[in-house]
């Protein structure tokens, strides 16, 4: 019995490995918000780029420190703060993906927005999808995965980082799946 937990659990592993995106599948589309979850780099400056090229009308960036404000992140990110500035909000309240699937549901609705585009690292990807898909059931969710240069997606079992990185992040999902099962859909 226990052999077989464990066996359902490395082939879900693998699937979830094999799951994870290695590009972009929809650059394109514009969308009412970007919205980024804090904690990579790559991804406030990849929602920076998306709204500097017009692909929505506003950022919201989600999970921010307390005490952090847009100027200090425009300089971080060197982008022009004069021309970005006035369409950026922060979100102080998340500290969780679940959080910032709530956060971003209740900003979405101050707005008015239905579309947004999602940028987070490709690897929690499918976890934040899942968690803005039952805060947010009737919103248009493009995703937008950035590339963290120290994620080695490819032969991802021969690099025990990424190994145990994959481990933690499907743990994650599977209880988010779990959660979902017992609680039903979150609520802004």
């Amino acid at each position: 019995m226990v052999a077989a937990g464990i066996a359902a659990w490395g082939l879900g592993l693998v699937w979830f490995a094999g799951a994870i995106p290695g590009r972009v599948a929809d650059p394109d589309t514009p969308t009412d918000a970007i919205v980024v979850l804090t904690g990579g780099s790559e991804r406030l400056a990849a929602g920076l780029d998306l709204l500097a090229a017009g692909r929505a009308r506003k950022l919201f960036v989600s999970g921010v420190y307390r005490g952090v404000e847009v100027a200090e992140l425009l300089r971080l990110s060197r982008q022009a703060p004069e021309r970005l500035r006035c369409c950026i909000t922060l979100g102080y309240t998340a500290g969780d993906t679940e959080g910032n699937a709530r956060e971003t549901a209740a900003w979405m609705a101050a707005e008015g927005y239905t579309s947004l585009r999602l940028v987070t690292a490709n690897y929690h990807l499918r976890r934040s999808l899942l968690e803005f898909a039952r805060a947010m059931p009737r919103a248009t969710v493009i995703a937008h995965p950035v590339f963290p240069p120290g994620f080695k997606r490819e032969d991802w079992w021969r690099w025990p980082g990424t190994a145990r990185l994959l481990a933690v992040e499907y743990n994650k999902y599977l209880a988010a799946l779990a959660r979902g099962l017992i609680a039903g859909p979150t609520r802004p």
